[in-house]
């Protein structure tokens, strides 16, 4: 790392005339920036709330993934009470560290259906289709092909049309499986599932071995930070200022009635500073905060900013709306087999031996991470009867756009084969509301079941300044968190993801009761036995959902119904506002059946070339 990214201070930082800002030195926005400083002439600056760590084992060893969550290194952000939940408030861990929330994710690497990005296009945002993205995708990654011995004996597969070869962020299969992997693939064969060998060409349905975000020789998590930010932060033209938040970005009105974004307010060490920009500022702080960072910069609803005590400069209604997110049911079974993992016999971070072995081998159990997947339509998992009423009622549901409403309808047609639902085997216990009894030393696995497509919509909007818990320093209301409401199960559309969820969980069963997988998997301890009745299940789902911390659609692409229905335009630049973008999930209109961290990667790759088209640099 070169000089100037180790000992720049805020006031240097502060002095420097830059063509480009990015606010948000995370997943997306360290990409951008990679990307932008790739040409000379351009200088760019990013600014992160959180600080620059290197070589820390709790980030770093796959096998450690979750030990991050709930540290300094995380924003450790919660939604308000929801209503569906019973009344629970549930964490939303977001990465307060450079390489954000990729510095502290289960390293999972996947892409959505072709169906999933074409619907973003069907809205009207031309050049955001399945084949237009393909390139990003490409672009960001390398990825390792399997030894022939992972290939034959765990269902590892590499399709070299569709993976990148020279990207950033290294890419491959584990190389240390459970007993349980080869199980769990054989018992969903068994009930017709077929095993997907092209699961990242644009269909994720069947079973499949999973890839992740880990470096094929060393074995480390390969993110933002290592990928993107340290080989090239000796740059002369890139300049990273951590520990730094943004109270706003600075507007000024334009004669034709817009604004120009001009440069940024920011804190550091509690002194305030201002900071210019001569071409745009690149806001790239994630769907949390993206939306929070335009609201204390005087853009979005009126009421909701005058109710914060904050002029409206421009208004844009959708900002902070249309939040979606993955939740997710932990269903825990009881097991009798032993492969030295957390709750089996062993912590992840020891035994000692486990250890050793990752250190001077870079094998055994530390280097994995879950690899056991499946994606199904709702027409496998569901009885007919189930299923039949769903899709009556999701076909008389409410929708501002016509279009919209086709979509997320037509997923349950009988005849798409769209991964609706997403089902993961680890081993030990990953429900927090279940407490296993510790004297009777009961080894357990988790099936994880994951909605794709939720019909929740929630919202993140900043703090009214009427609140008791609001920090009243002067302009510094980006250090109160933000109202996180994403109405799980709540009103007619969040009711249809409790039916789906609820009758999805007996297909959960199923699998692990149907050989192979039922020799070595026992009794059922959550939800109890005594769960038996459907409105048994609505009780559990309702009690013990948790989320599968992939929030998307807070600053959307309004397609072509324009401010109205989004945020930004199909180039991600932010309506009512000249030289100012969005690039991060946010600005996802629709939700993907899939991990997104795949996804934010080809969204920054994309976003920085329209960047740079627009200013010349490309053809």
């Amino acid at each position: 790392m070169a000089a100037h990214e180790q000992l720049i201070t805020a006031d240097e930082f502060s002095q420097i005339q830059f063509d480009f800002l990015v606010i948000g030195g995370g997943t997306a926005g360290l990409a951008v920036a990679a990307r932008l400083s790739e040409h000379p002439r351009f200088k760019v600056g990013v600014l992160e709330a959180g600080s620059l760590v290197s070589r820390q084992d709790t980030i770093d060893i796959p096998g450690l993934y979750g030990q991050a969550i709930g540290t300094k290194q995380d924003w450790q952000f919660e939604t308000v009470p929801q209503k569906g939940l019973a009344g629970r408030v549930l964490p939303w861990p977001r990465g307060k560290i450079v390489g954000g929330t990729s510095a502290i994710n289960f390293m999972i690497w996947n892409r959505g259906s072709k169906e999933d990005y074409n619907a973003w296009e069907q809205l009207g945002n031309p050049g955001w289709g399945w084949e237009d993205l393909l390139p990003f995708f490409k672009k960001s990654e390398t990825v390792q092909r399997p030894s022939p011995d992972i290939e034959s004996n765990y269902g590892a597969t590499f399709d070299a049309a569709v993976s990148g070869v020279s990207g950033p962020i290294k890419i491959s299969y584990p190389n240390y499986y459970p007993t349980t992997h080869q199980l769990w693939r054989q018992s969903l064969n068994s009930l017709g599932v077929e095993s997907n060998d092209t699961h990242m060409s644009g269909s994720n349905t069947g079973v499949w071995t999973c890839i992740n975000s880990v470096t094929p020789d060393e074995r480390i998590r390969s993110y933002a930070t290592n990928s993107y930010y340290t080989p090239n932060a000796h740059r002369k033209n890139l300049f990273l200022l951590t520990d730094a938040l943004v109270n706003e970005i600075s507007l000024e009105p334009s004669e034709n009635g817009d604004h120009r974004a001009t440069g940024v307010s920011f804190t550091c060490k509690n002194q305030q500073y201002q900071v210019s920009v001569n071409h745009e500022v690149v806001l790239s702080a994630g769907a949390v905060q993206s939306p929070q960072i335009l609201e204390l910069s005087g853009i979005g609803n009126p009421e909701i900013l005058a109710k914060a005590g904050i002029p409206t400069k421009v208004v844009s209604s959708k900002v902070g709306e249309n939040l979606q997110d993955h939740i997710m049911a932990a269903i825990i079974f009881e097991i009798n087999s032993t492969d030295g993992r957390k709750d089996q016999g062993t912590d992840k971070a020891g035994p000692d031996s486990a250890l050793e072995e990752y250190l001077q081998q870079a094998s055994g159990p530390l280097t994995a991470v879950p690899s056991c997947f499946s994606y199904l339509p709702l027409a496998k998992v569901m009885a007919t009867t189930n299923f039949q009423k769903l899709h009556e009622s999701v076909s008389v549901l409410p929708d501002v756009d016509i279009e919209r409403r086709n979509i997320v309808s037509g997923r349950f047609d009988t005849t798409q084969q769209l991964g609706q639902i997403e089902y993961i085997l680890d081993l030990g216990n990953w429900n927090p509301y279940y407490t296993p009894d510790q004297t009777d030393h009961k080894k357990y696995a988790t099936i994880f079941q994951i909605l794709q497509y939720p019909f929740s919509r929630g919202s993140i909007h900043i703090s009214s300044t009427s609140s008791d818990s609001l920090d009243q320093r002067p302009n510094n209301q980006i250090f109160n968190a933000p109202l996180i409401d994403p109405q799980y199960y709540d009103g007619p559309h969040g009711l249809v993801d409790l039916e789906t969820m609820t009758h999805s969980l007996q297909f959960a069963e199923k699998i692990v009761r149907s050989e192979p997988l039922s020799n070595v998997v026992g009794e059922r301890v959550f939800p109890p036995s005594s769960t038996t009745t459907d409105e048994d299940y609505r009780d559990w789902m309702s009690k013990t959902t948790i989320t599968d911390w992939h929030p998307v659609g807070t600053c959307s692409m309004g397609g072509t119904l324009g401010i109205s229905e989004g945020v930004v335009d199909h180039r991600l630049r932010v309506y009512g506002v000249r030289g100012l973008r969005v690039i991060d999930a946010s600005i996802m209109p629709l939700h993907i059946s899939s991990h997104i961290q795949a996804t934010v990667y080809a969204i920054a790759e994309k976003g920085a070339h329209m960047i740079l088209e627009d200013y010349g640099v490309l053809e």
